[in-house]
């Protein structure tokens, strides 16, 4: 199970995991469409966070499930029968938005409901939640799903939707688009990074409501992840804008 192999890997909140897994849901709605794509992450991500937990995990159910349904389904029909790299890129990145706005809402406040999580701390968890899944997401989305597919589409071509299947084996992966959104994701989360190390206000926002003792360990983690995740990103952002070598 792809999502239960990192769920131990927590975002800098202590909440929230880190979820390469991506791929799988990802590669289920390109080849078998939008409702395979959608309760293929539904399930896999409930499935993983009860397993984590040893039962069934209502905060998966309320938040990650239906929001991992809408946005897989999402991505399967931005693709379904009009597949090409560009499109590929840009619904991942709506569908990847999308997804972990809705689902990083409802987690927050669901907890807030039930009373473990502060009211002041919902926006800036949301929007925390938000950027950290969709920042650590997005590589694996844009650079792990393309060489798949293609691999697919090779050794198993009945399996893979014609459209599909031409543009693995015709077209060529964009690197100036590719390039650019794991650049645009790499600032942001470097604003991220640095809004929270230098800005009072936006630390505050942040870990506003959490006790005093544990807002400056939370906003020296949120530092060093997304400055960690913000460097990455522009390093294959670099590497894809990287002219191929030919022959």
């Amino acid at each position: 199970m792809g999502a239960y192999a990192t769920a131990y890997v927590e975002s800098p909140w202590g909440v929230g995991q880190f979820r390469p897994a991506v791929v799988v849901p990802s590669v289920f709605a390109v080849l078998f469409g939008p409702l395979v794509g959608g309760l293929s992450a539904a399930l896999g991500t409930l499935a993983a966070d009860s397993l984590k937990h040893m039962t069934l995990y209502l905060p998966s159910l309320v938040a990650a499930a239906p929001s991992n349904f809408i946005a897989f389904y999402l991505l399967g029909k931005l693709l379904e029968g009009r597949f090409r790299w560009p499109r590929f890129i840009a619904s991942s990145m709506l569908a990847l938005t999308v997804g972990n706005g809705l689902c990083a809402l409802l987690y927050t406040l669901y907890k807030a409901a039930i009373g473990a999580l502060p009211v002041q701390l919902v926006p800036g968890l949301s929007v925390g939640l938000t950027v950290w899944w969709f920042s650590t997401m997005l590589p694996f989305q844009l650079l792990a799903v393309p060489p798949l597919l293609k691999a697919l589409a090779r050794a198993l071509p009945q399996l893979v939707p014609e459209e599909v299947r031409h543009e693995c084996t015709e077209g060529v992966t964009p690197r100036r688009e590719l390039a650019l959104a794991l650049f645009a994701t790499g600032v942001l989360a470097a604003c991220v990074a640095l809004l929270a190390a230098l800005s009072q206000q936006a630390a505050s926002f942040l870990v506003g409501g959490l006790p005093a003792a544990a807002r400056e360990t939370i906003r020296s983690l949120i530092v060093a992840a997304f400055s960690v995740t913000a460097a990455a990103l522009l390093a294959a952002g670099a590497f894809a804008a990287l002219p191929r070598r030919q022959g």
